[in-house]
């Protein structure tokens, strides 16, 4: 297949012309051609967010509309409790949360956000994983919910610690939002919906608004001195300063939220004892690794050298071990950090935070040390 060929089949999101404009270099992502990074470059990109804002377009994930057939949004929390381990039907009207689409075994289909606003859910899905997540949606909610799948909608994400008075000079309300606050609000002239909430660690917004839209609030927020377009790879490297997984890379239908160190987002009323305890997909496995721990864990790993190590390295306890003790699943250069860092899973048997195994690059056994997650501050809004 030549590539010209190749790039007619990708879709295009709204902003794609703006990126062109911008000199952004497009490269195929999840079916799409996106922008993986822009004249400045990643490095610059990235530490522009950590200083200032940066403009994301994520048009290119899944947003999806639920609601109960009966008209009680009681109902559909609870038919998404069928499919999540998460606290649904106590999440209120203008929050959201961050949720797993569990599988029978225990892994993880995608990871989610779930937000609430009013009488039905917007959900938020992973570019690669939208189709099959609106399959299996319909195939087990549909007898009690209706699902919109909302491909008229484009999704920006501004982040950085000047994100707020940028989006501020467009929606004054946005001000009084905290973290995980979701929002109807109109912005020029057009009603959209905002969160407060992102995935570089950072303090910021993803906005929910018509495609149509979508470039005319790009340019008017670039209009800020303060805010610059951000590429796919310097939010690679955002998301793994902040610990934050990248489903098919860190999270994928064999490995689980306790593996992967997510059990944070399975409130009490799920968990066993609970007042609504399992009654989602792979409950018992998870339940079971929630009192008793799991056979391999998600860890940061720190290279003591300067050499990044890559996702597929595998690790090894020593310099001469035969056995592979656990595999890097994310890693790179945290410009943040001025140091490579990574992600990786490590057998719970072996050393804990702060000590000391090898990964396996290009044939020499480089040291990297076990980290606790993230590897900068978050500065999230509480």
């Amino acid at each position: 297949m030549s590539d010209v060929v190749a790039a007619t089949q990708l879709k295009r999101t709204p902003l794609h012309r703006l990126h062109r404009e911008l000199g952004a270099r497009m490269v195929p992502f999840a079916g799409y051609e996106m922008p993986v990074q822009y004249p400045t470059g990643i490095l610059k990109e990235h530490l522009h967010v950590r200083a200032a804002a940066g403009l994301f377009d994520v048009s290119h994930m899944g947003q999806f509309e639920i609601r109960s057939r009966a008209g009680r949004s009681e109902d559909a929390a609870r038919a998404l409790e069928s499919v999540v381990p998460m606290d649904i039907v106590g999440l209120v009207p203008g929050r959201q949360r961050y949720a797993l689409l569990t599988n029978e075994d225990g892994g993880v289909r995608d990871d989610l956000m779930i937000a609430r606003l009013g009488d039905s859910f917007l959900i938020v899905a992973n570019a690669a994983c939208k189709d099959a997540d609106e399959a299996y949606l319909r195939q087990s909610l549909s007898r009690a919910c209706t699902i919109e799948r909302r491909d008229d909608q484009a999704l920006l994400a501004l982040q950085g610690p000047g994100a707020e008075a940028a989006l501020a000079r467009l929606m004054p309300a946005i001000r009084s939002m905290r973290f995980m606050d979701v929002r109807a609000v109109e912005v020029m002239n057009v009603a959209c919906t905002v969160s407060r909430s992102g995935y570089t660690g950072e303090d910021g917004f993803e906005i929910s608004l018509p495609a149509s839209h979508a470039e005319a609030v790009a340019r008017e927020l670039l209009r800020d001195s303060d805010v610059a377009m951000i590429g796919l790879g310097a939010r690679d490297s955002l998301r793994l300063e902040a610990g934050l997984c990248l489903y098919g890379s860190d999270l994928d239908a064999t490995t689980t939220p306790v593996e992967a160190g997510l059990e944070w987002s399975i409130q009490k009323v799920r968990r066993t004892g609970g007042g609504r305890e399992g009654n989602f997909p792979g409950a018992q496995k998870i339940l079971h690794q929630l009192a008793n721990g799991a056979p391999r864990r998600r860890m940061g790993l720190r290279p003591q050298g300067r050499a990044p190590v890559r996702n597929g390295a595998q690790l090894f306890s020593d310099q001469d071990a035969a056995d592979v003790i656990g595999v890097v699943t994310s890693g790179g250069f945290g410009p943040s950090v001025n140091a490579p860092v990574a992600m990786g899973y490590v057998t719970q048997a072996d050393e804990p935070a702060g000590g000391i195994i090898y990964a396996d690059l290009r044939g020499t056994r480089v040291p990297l040390r076990l980290s606790a997650l993230p590897f900068i501050p978050t500065t999230y809004k509480r």
